[in-house]
């Protein structure tokens, strides 16, 4: 929780004004950040400064894992994170490959799951480092990547938190996900809480015991509509201790996370919280 109030007071101290020509907004911006998540102690890195759901944002997850490419499967989820992008977005409705409403199209979860092959076939990423941890290995590429150039005409939304790599040292897992670029009042949240959820599932399913999640972020940024509840609400409220994730121990597969798997199989204990702040999305 510290490390999160510490890089939006250095976003605040140190920030320049960027223009956001996607949104429409300037931004305060700072170009490197690096978190952690201590996911072996379990220190579940949901914000205290402000009432946080962390539901919807491991149903996004979810949605990631089994490569949904369509807003309403993950409203079905439990998430309605991309209802905006899907449905809003002026650039991708206009888009001859959207294919109507709620699609989303080649994004995410689609690229990590179906990367297409210039011979028309598809590699599923995530299916072959889920084999290797599972069997002890590490070849130092168990890398899962969102990030197709050669793609980012055919979907709504270029990956912001675009690229995992998982690392193997003995018989403990440890994570490094990198970001491109992260609303930090409004999205840092979501995305710290799929880091660490991303570490914790993975090692549950592949038999390995966790370790740290390394979370890097190149741009980091505040909007402008944000600024003054960030900077005089949230900023002076004092952080409670962390909470614990308990994740259902009959998650044994990528099967189960393919199939069967709820937001009722995720529960957080010890939440304390101030008061939530509602701050505006940009699209």
């Amino acid at each position: 929780m510290r490390q999160y109030l510490d890089l939006c007071q250095r976003i605040l101290d140190e920030g320049v004004w960027v223009d956001n020509k996607r949104t429409g907004k300037r931004c305060l911006t700072v170009i490197d950040a690096d978190l952690t998540y201590d996911v072996a102690a379990n220190h579940f890195p949901l914000i205290t400064t402000r009432k946080s759901f962390y539901k919807a944002a491991i149903a996004e997850l979810i949605g990631y894992i089994r490569g949904y490419d369509n807003a309403a499967d993950f409203r079905a989820l439990g998430t309605r994170t991309w209802d905006a992008n899907a449905n809003e977005n002026s650039a991708w409705l206009n888009n001859p490959h959207r294919k109507g409403e709620d699609d989303m199209g080649r994004v995410y979860g689609v690229q990590g799951r179906s990367w297409q092959k210039p011979d028309g076939g598809h590699v599923d990423q995530l299916a072959k480092i889920v084999e290797n941890l599972s069997n002890g290995i590490d070849d130092r590429g168990e890398i899962l990547s969102f990030y197709n150039p050669g793609e980012f005409h055919m979907g709504c939304l270029r990956p912001c938190m675009h690229t995992h790599n998982f690392s193997l040292l003995g018989d403990t897992l440890y994570l490094t996900s990198f970001q491109r670029s992260c609303d930090v009042p409004l999205g840092l949240n979501f995305n710290q809480i799929q880091v660490f959820t991303f570490l914790a599932i993975m090692a549950q399913i592949t038999g390995k015991k966790p370790g740290k999640a390394f979370h890097k972020i190149v741009n980091a940024h505040i909007y402008e509509d944000q600024l003054e509840m960030m900077r005089d609400v949230q900023l002076k409220r004092d952080p409670y201790p962390a909470p614990e994730l308990k994740i259902n121990p009959d998650i044994k597969s990528l099967k189960d996370l393919e199939t069967w798997v709820t937001m009722d199989d995720f529960e957080v204990v010890g939440y304390q919280h101030h008061d939530p702040i509602q701050y505006p999305f940009s699209v």
